[in-house]
C-alpha cells in the first residue's frame, strides 16, 4: 500500500562520492499548486570541473513543469530552459522536443535530489514497478537526452523507503534509500545525504 510523504524540509544537502567529488545544496518552497526547488552543485568528475545551478517548478503531482539550468565547465557557460505541460510534452529552449514525449520528470546528472521527483510523483506501493523516463540533462554542457529508467519499490527499512533503480542506457542498477520526505539518503556510487 502506498503511503503519503512527509513535507520536504526547507533545505537539504548531499556530498557527492564515488563517480565524482563535490557537493549539492537545495532549497524547497512548497506551494499549494506544487513546489519550487532551487539548487547548486559543484563537482570534479574524471578530472573535469563543473558547476550547475537550477530552478525547478513542480505541479501538485510533482511532475516537472519547468527547469531553468545554468552551468559552467572548462568548455564555458551554458544554459537550458525546459518547459513541460505535465502530460509528457516538452520544449527545450523554446523548441519542441519530441524525443522527450512521455517524460514527466527532469533528471539532472549533476543532482542527487532529482531522483526524488519520480518517487514522490509515483508514490509506489511496496512490490510495484514503474517506468519513469526522464528529460536527462548532462552536467558538463547541459545536453538534454531521454533517459529510460525504472523504479521498483522494495520493502522498507524502518522509516526508510527503498527502491531498486535501473538505467539500461548506462548499464546501471542500484538500491536507492529514501527518507520519509521522499528525498534520497543513499545513492550508491553517487551521493549521500548530509543534511
Amino acid at each position: 500500500m502506498a503511503m503519503s510523504f512527509a513535507s520536504v524540509p526547507a533545505t537539504a544537502g548531499w556530498q557527492h562520492l564515488g563517480a565524482r567529488t563535490g557537493f549539492e545544496v537545495v532549497y524547497f518552497q512548497a506551494r499549494d499548486s506544487g513546489c519550487d526547488i532551487e539548487g547548486w552543485t559543484t563537482a570534479t568528475e574524471d578530472g573535469v570541473t563543473w558547476a550547475v545551478e537550477y530552478a525547478i517548478q513542480l505541479d501538485a503531482t510533482w511532475a516537472t513543469r519547468s527547469a531553468r539550468i545554468r552551468g559552467r565547465s572548462p568548455a564555458g557557460f551554458s544554459s537550458r530552459l525546459l518547459e513541460a505541460d505535465g502530460a509528457g510534452r516538452w520544449l527545450v529552449d523554446g523548441e519542441t522536443a519530441p524525443h522527450l514525449d512521455g517524460c514527466l520528470d527532469v533528471d539532472l546528472e549533476s543532482s542527487a535530489m532529482t531522483n526524488a521527483l519520480p518517487v514522490r510523483r509515483m508514490n509506489l506501493p511496496v512490490g510495484a514497478r514503474a517506468p519513469a523516463p526522464a528529460a536527462y540533462v548532462r552536467a558538463a554542457g547541459l545536453a538534454v537526452h531521454r533517459l529510460d529508467q525504472t523504479y521498483v519499490r522494495t520493502p522498507d527499512e524502518a522509516t526508510r523507503q527503498c527502491y531498486d533503480y535501473s538505467a539500461p542506457a548506462f548499464d546501471f542498477t542500484c538500491r536507492l534509500v529514501y527518507d520519509e520526505t521522499g528525498l534520497v539518503l543513499d545513492y550508491p556510487g553517487i551521493a549521500v545525504r548530509v543534511t
